[in-house]
């Protein structure tokens, strides 16, 4: 396979609850006031995102995990995940609320849809004044009472609420409850599924008038109705290196905050790499060849890769492997 750093065609979802950020602010080709989603890699059928620059122009990733798994995936990932690229990269921006919801475990989710579960990571890029996120609950809960609160419209009374800025960092486990708030911007890094519980909606219609579909019965044994205070991740900053923020069975993620040229010897790592851009703007080198980026924007770097060099004057970077 010939190994330099790929990018794709973001694939852009109009949402109810979608905005205008991802153009104003990371310029993505739009032209209405709703996409609440740019989906940057992605396998999910019916989405599947496909290259946009170099000599594999055109090409879809699936193809390319089709033909050459391990010099894409990783020996070890292809031994892990066959032929599925195992996880699914986004910006979101929530103009509105989103629908407060969950996702099964890996268990459940291969029972029920025959799919991945869906653990998930969120990075904030943009927050509004006072923006926050609702993420578990606010005190331990029974099924009971939880299926109560419901019935009686009282399902915000028992959730928590966190106040977010630019830089936090949330680790969203299968089961827990949550929903990103109105005039939040982020990237999402999350297993490959799009099996989700809607448990609540705020008796929202869409543009013709319906109210979305509830997953309440579903919902009952997916739920985590513990509280737990496992969701913020806190992480260094430090300038110039690389810093850990999430390891967990389906993702590794570091931050990188350079403010000049870092160059990584890869050839021990087993694994595709991907970076997110979430400020400023650099070239990512290795020996297939050189793409840029800059903020909202994304790219994979093959797993036969043996070095990737960044250059940079200024740019914050999420990394991403398996």
């Amino acid at each position: 396979m010939n190994s330099y750093p790929l990018k794709f065609h973001p694939i852009l979802k109009e949402r109810l609850w979608g905005g205008k950020k991802l153009n104003t602010v990371l310029n993505k080709n739009i032209s209405n006031d709703i996409t609440g989603e740019s989906w940057e890699v992605s396998t999910v059928t019916g989405d599947v995102s496909t290259v946009s620059n170099g000599n594999l122009l055109g090409k879809t990733l699936q193809e390319l995990i089709d033909n050459y798994p391990e010099d894409l995936l990783g020996k070890s990932v292809y031994q892990r995940f066959g032929k599925e690229f195992p996880i699914l990269i986004k910006f979101i921006d929530a103009k509105l609320d989103l629908s407060i919801q969950l996702h099964p475990n890996d268990e459940l989710a291969k029972e029920r849809h025959n799919s991945f579960g869906k653990t998930e990571m969120w990075y904030i890029m943009d927050a509004d004044d006072d923006a926050n996120l609702i993420v578990g609950f606010n005190k331990d809960v029974t099924k009971e009472e939880y299926a109560r609160s419901l019935k009686e419209d009282k399902l915000l009374e028992l959730l928590n609420y966190e106040k977010v800025k630019e830089g936090d960092t949330f680790f969203i486990n299968t089961g827990k409850i949550h929903a990103i708030g109105a005039g939040v911007m982020l990237a999402e890094i999350q297993q490959t599924s799009d099996i989700t519980y809607r448990v609540f909606d705020f008796n929202r219609r869409d543009k013709e008038g319906k109210l979305r579909e509830l997953h309440t019965e579903q919902a009952l044994d997916a739920i985590d109705y513990q509280k737990k205070d496992d969701f913020k991740v806190y992480y260094e900053k430090a300038v110039n290196c690389v810093n850990g923020m999430v390891d967990c069975p389906y993702f590794n993620t570091k931050y990188l905050n350079l403010t000049q040229d870092l160059k990584q010897d890869v050839t021990e790592r087993d694994s595709f790499t991907i970076y997110m851009c979430v400020d400023g703007h650099a070239s990512i080198e290795n020996e297939g060849g050189m793409a840029s980026i800059k903020k909202g924007e994304t790219l994979l770097i093959p797993a036969n890769s043996t070095s990737i060099n960044i250059l940079t004057s200024g740019a914050k970077l999420l990394e991403i492997t398996i």
